[in-house]
């Protein structure tokens, strides 16, 4: 027996020796996690929690101890507990993950496509395979809602914004000359390649702190971090020819372009409203490197170079022939780099870029120079420190050196301009369903020598799972159009004034969003010639100029997406709302500038035949009424265009030849060949109208895409 009760206590003595823990473990609400994983770090003690979310294990571990506690869909717990008492108790309270799902994101004025957030909107293939947007990022944009549809110039038109309203960032750069050059009554397309960009980021007001130079909207890209590894490729249509190339290695990864292109064949087979006399010729190439150099750290390098010739003879009221021909050449160079890369496991991140760009346009009209040239140079940094529960902070600045000449009647006018800007911003999550964005920037041009400072405010409240409302407001500066500043240099910046609220749900592949707005004008440049006002839109100011100018834009826009109803069916509506008046340029009274259409409508849809391996598109786009200014009516800029209308349809596909995919496609825009308008101009007289519309009532276009490699790879989801 003394055996026995002495092996008894070799067995209790370390048992007594040991600390109970026990406890439970709950989400904030108080409800049990039962299976959650709880330990101690460093040692082999733990356990599981039962059906009630109860746990209870002892340790030979001594003094102190750091406790874990684990769950799908909530946040680690950790905690260091001392171990000086004999039984220790617990109760534990976990955070819910932030998920797609369950965590409230700030989306007023912003529409998201990029694969990081859940508002998924456009790929890349989502703009070329858009009938009507003719492969163009912003003309995919354009049917967004909150943009407005004007043919006959180039830019971003957003919620009452001229197109000089909005700027075009990539990868956090300012892009110089977005677009190709401007022709008179010619709508130009931009300069970039969608499928360079991995995520588009269309904000149509009450944008981030970390953008500024824009009074209603910027257009976000970010460049891809590696190339698709598609090999050798070869692209032929009726406007160019061009040969592609991807590879991607384990740690870098190029993509180079080159093209040539004439217009001049496709001229000859859709009938123009433009006077060629020498059709666009364009040729150009660029090329992408991308380095991994870290765990964390990628640098991306990405130039580009165009030269184009054109010559057109385009519509001079003034003149005895009533025509004036135009002769342009431009060299376009755009270069950028970034790096980013992040340390303490995400906790740090770092975001920097500096860039380039060159542009020369060698215009003549009749003879006489114009001649316009730009070059900007600019750096840029953000920190961003990300804190618990989903919160982050970050800082940043960035600097421009901008030239800019213009030659005119003989005259060169010169600007240099040396602007720049810091920032601040932080996101709060003060619950799940409750967040905000608190962001401020100040921003300095030593060509006005003024300085301003820009508030931003943005909250999001989830409603329900699926469905949330944001709110959004700040003021936005800019810079008046450098064409006043050549005259006036003691011009101050031009301001708007956000507030934006909206609603939306996301769920099984359906978006519904609707979202109001109101945006104030004030300091616009106002120019006083003490003439009749001049309705040629390429004039050069020459009055005397002010910022006594204001206006107001307000309206509403919705937006309904489904991609899940109809098997391999893709449809989106949007309708945009917009009223706006503005007292600005040589405007004598408040009135709607000639850019602003009250309605626009469109329905895109997109089917997918699997048996024939084919995609096809439509696109039905509405554009009420513009006004335009007529010289024989008293009332100002009371006469109005008629409503624009265009069906265009779109076909892509796939084709496997030789071994070799090949994607074939089609398109035709205004297949309805509706005579269009998009203003009217008059003789100096004013006893004379004439129409301005689109370049070609109707249009097609088709062309292929070969890819010479084996890796090759696209399915029905990209197109």
């Amino acid at each position: 027996m003394k055996l026995f009760y002495f092996i008894l206590f070799l067995i209790a003595a370390p048992a007594y020796s040991q600390i109970l823990i026990t406890g439970k473990v709950t989400d904030k609400k108080g409800g049990a996690l039962p299976g959650a994983n709880v330990f101690l770090k460093g040692t082999y003690d733990g356990t599981t929690t039962d059906a009630t979310g109860s746990f209870s294990f002892r340790t030979d571990a001594k003094d102190t101890a750091r406790i874990s506690v684990s769950f799908v869909g909530y946040e680690t717990f950790e905690k260091k507990i001392s171990l000086l008492e004999n039984e220790i108790s617990l109760t534990i309270k976990l955070e819910e993950s932030a998920s797609e799902l369950n965590t409230v994101i700030i989306t007023a004025g912003a529409f998201e496509a990029s694969d990081e957030k859940r508002m998924a909107l456009l790929k890349p293939l989502d703009i070329v395979t858009t009938a009507g947007a003719a492969a163009d990022i912003t003309g995919a944009i354009q049917f967004l809602p909150g943009a407005q549809r004007v043919g006959e110039q180039e830019g971003l038109f957003v919620r009452g914004g001229s197109g000089q309203e909005t700027k075009v960032v990539i990868d956090g750069m300012i892009v110089q000359n977005p677009f190709f050059s401007s022709l008179p009554d010619v709508q130009q397309r931009g300069r970039f390649n969608p499928f360079m960009f991995k995520g588009t980021s269309f904000s149509t007001g009450g944008y981030s702190a970390q953008y500024g130079q824009a009074l209603s909207s910027v257009l976000l890209l970010n460049t891809t971090d590696k190339a698709a590894n598609n090999g050798l490729g070869i692209s032929l249509n009726l406007a160019n020819a061009g040969v592609n190339y991807d590879y991607a290695g384990k740690n870098q990864s190029v993509s180079a372009v080159a093209y040539y292109g004439n217009l001049r064949p496709l001229f000859a087979l859709v009938k123009q409203n433009v006077d060629w006399q020498h059709a666009p010729e364009f040729k150009g190439s660029s090329l992408t490197y991308r380095l991994k150099t870290g765990k964390k750290g990628l640098l991306k390098v990405y130039g580009m170079y165009s030269d184009s010739d054109l010559s057109m003879n385009s519509r001079n009221p003034a003149s005895e022939s009533g025509k004036m021909r135009l002769d342009l050449h431009n060299r376009n160079a755009f270069t950028t780099s970034t790096y980013t890369d992040s340390w303490k496991e995400g906790r740090w991140a770092l975001n920097s870029g500096l860039s380039y760009s060159r542009n020369q346009d060698n215009m003549s009209f009749d003879g006489a120079d114009f001649d316009r040239f730009d070059e900007r140079t600019q750096v840029r940094a953000v920190i961003t420190r990300l804190l618990s529960g989903n919160n982050s902070v970050l800082f940043g600045a960035e600097a421009h050196v901008i030239h800019l000449q213009n030659t005119t009647n003989g005259k060169l006018y010169d600007l240099n301009d040396q602007y720049s800007a810091a920032f601040a911003e932080t996101e709060i999550y003060i619950t799940r369903q409750l967040a905000g964005r608190i962001g401020l920037r100040g921003e300095y041009s030593s060509l006005l020598n003024r300085f301003n400072a820009a508030p931003r405010l943005s909250f999001a409240y989830k409603t329900g799972k699926y469905s949330q409302v944001s709110l959004a407001a700040g003021q936005f500066y800019q810079n008046p159009d450098y064409r006043y500043l050549y005259q006036n240099k003691n011009l101050n910046y031009e301001r708007a004034d956000h507030v934006i609220f909206n609603y939306q749900i996301i769920k099984n592949q359906r978006t519904f969003r609707i979202e109001t707005f109101y945006k104030n004008y004030a300091q616009l440049v106002r120019e006083f010639t003490g003439q009749p006002f001049d309705a040629d839109p390429y004039r050069f100011p020459w009055g005397k100029t002010n910022n006594g100018g204001n206006g107001y834009a307000k309206g509403f826009d919705f937006f309904w997406r489904d991609q899940k109803s109809i098997k391999n069916f893709d449809y989106w509506v949007t309708y945009s709302y917009v009223d706006s008046k503005r007292l600005f340029q040589q405007f004598d009274q408040s009135a709607s500038p000639t850019f602003i259409s009250n309605h626009n409508a469109s329905l895109i849809t997109k089917k997918w035949f699997e048996k024939i391996q084919t995609s096809f598109n439509m696109t039905y786009a509405f554009t009420s009424r513009r006004p335009y200014y007529n010289p024989n009516n008293k009332s100002f800029l009371a006469d109005q265009t008629p409503a624009v209308h265009n069906l265009s349809i779109q076909a892509s596909k796939l084709q496997t030849i030789g071994g070799n995919l090949v994607i074939f496609y089609a398109s035709v825009d205004n297949i309805l060949n509706t005579k269009n308008v998009f203003t009217y101009r008059y003789t100096p007289d004013g006893k004379t109208r004439y129409a301005v519309g689109p370049q070609s009532y109707r249009s097609f276009f088709v062309g292929m895409q070969i890819m010479l490699s084996k890796k090759a790879k696209v399915t029905k989801d990209d197109l």
